[in-house]
């Protein structure tokens, strides 16, 4: 139906003043008086709501209960200028489209983050999650933006791998199989299965994104990922959205220079383009949130090698719950620590221990250490992962022998280290974490649609 967008209304509302025009939305608030009634309604297309001015007198008494909140509605009307609202409908005529009952959950202004999570299918009709999806919208354009315009191919990697990129088990089987316990071992299980092997769903499209990025120079892959790991954390679930770049001919330097990069364009994007919504989340969620993400912007990032870093922790005036030590994984304790009170701005910290990172990492020279970097962040912690990628056939072997990785499942990964291999680099954003950041959510179940999650199918 031929209706004007609300955000249009308000944008353009000059053009529209003193004329006809019509709106469609849903209710978020009714109130009544005497000759008049007012309702307000949104249809999503920005944070405002649309002030409905109704003259009782034009119409029966039954108007105000009409429009029950929640209830969707076609207005036509005459836009005239509001002191308070910027401008404002006179109503003349209107459509009830669906009506909403008494029980609808959503009465209240304001809920729990928690009790919204129970109703996913509704909670997106409230002004925290819509303004979630818009801040989630913008930044995925903003990401193809920087790599379009940086000369980079988007590649579709497969959401269906017989690998697991990371090494640690934590997949997704995919079968058409039932359960059977009849054959001997797993190979003759899956034998006549759908892809005659085992399958998953993909934890990640690096392995398959290095062998673009070994035609095409620069790619970069967008889309769902999987992990089965158990774990109910604000920080994980088990289906999330990555953006993997891999670049050819790149370095671990270089592959720092195009993060630091990308982060500030994207971070810049969202403060240019989504000003009232992280305005919002200011007020709500996160006091300073606008300044911190400027900071990001105007900064310069620290690269920090990881044994400093870890003396820089050993010797901090600050009790920490995990002790520091070479060695280990930091603690996002020990990242925010980093971020917030000794530098004030990103973190690159470079060259783990080999034997916490994967086995696809370059190996340094001392033997002891890979080419990776984790750029931390203030507020959150890590919010890239990023390292050179090994391109010695005997390194990366003995690499994956030494995590247990069976060699055999890898031979075209392996093959692209023999034929015409160079140096190259990439790294992963997690998406719902990078839109965590931006909007001070502090569970990632909150910037998701459906969050998917041990125990969670909605």
């Amino acid at each position: 139906m031929k209706h004007t967008d609300i955000k249009q209304v308000f944008e353009k509302y000059k053009d529209f003043l003193d004329k006809e025009i019509t709106v469609c939305g849903w209710v978020r608030t009714a109130r009544d008086s005497k000759n008049v009634a007012f309702v307000e309604v949104n249809d999503g297309t920005c944070l405002k709501n649309l002030q409905i001015v109704i003259d009782k007198s034009l119409f029966d008494d039954k108007i105000p209960g009409i429009f029950s909140v929640g209830c969707g509605v076609k207005l036509v009307g005459t836009l005239v200028v509001s002191a308070q609202n910027v401008c404002e409908l006179q109503l003349r005529s209107y459509q009830i489209l669906g009506e909403c009952p008494a029980d609808y959950p959503l009465q209240k202004k304001r809920h729990t983050l928690e009790f919204l999570r129970t109703m996913p299918h509704l909670r997106i009709r409230t002004n925290t999650m819509l303004n979630v999806q818009r801040v989630r919208s913008v930044l995925s354009y903003a990401t193809h933006i920087y790599f379009q315009s940086n000369d980079f191919t988007y590649v579709h990697t497969p959401i269906i791998t017989g690998s697991d990129c990371e090494g640690a088990g934590e997949v997704f089987n995919v079968t058409t199989k039932h359960w059977d316990d009849s054959a001997p071992n797993e190979e003759l299980y899956y034998a006549d299965d759908f892809f005659g092997k085992k399958a998953f769903l993909t934890v990640s499209g690096q392995l398959e994104g290095e062998s673009a990025a070994m035609a095409l120079g620069k790619i970069y892959t967008f889309g769902p990922t999987f992990r089965a790991e158990n774990s109910n954390t604000s920080r994980h679930v088990a289906e999330f959205w990555q953006v993997e770049p891999e670049v050819a001919f790149a370095e671990l330097p270089d592959i720092i220079e195009i993060v630091e990069s990308f982060v500030k364009f994207i971070v810049g994007y969202v403060l240019d383009h989504c000003r009232p919504e992280l305005e919002f989340f200011e007020r709500f969620y996160e006091k300073g949130l606008i300044d911190k993400l400027t900071n990001v912007v105007n900064s310069d990032f620290v690269v920090l090698d990881y044994s400093d870093a870890v003396k820089e922790l050993q010797n901090a005036p600050v009790q920490f719950v995990y002790k520091p030590v070479w060695g280990a994984e930091l603690q996002s304790e020990h990242e925010r620590y980093l971020t917030e009170q000794v530098y004030k701005k990103p973190v690159f910290v470079t060259n783990y221990p080999k034997d916490v990172k994967a086995f696809y990492m370059k190996q340094n020279p001392d033997g002891k250490t890979v080419a990776a970097t984790d750029l931390l962040v203030p507020g959150i912690g890590e919010i890239v992962g990023c390292s050179e990628r090994e391109t010695d056939y005997d390194k990366l072997v003995s690499a994956m022998r030494s995590k247990g990785i069976t060699i055999e499942g890898y031979k075209q990964y392996l093959d692209l280290r023999t034929y015409g291999s160079v140096p190259h680099s990439g790294f992963g954003m997690g998406l719902d974490r990078m839109v965590m950041y931006l909007t001070g959510m502090s569970n990632i179940r909150d910037v998701l649609l459906y969050p998917r999650a041990p125990k969670e199918l909605k």
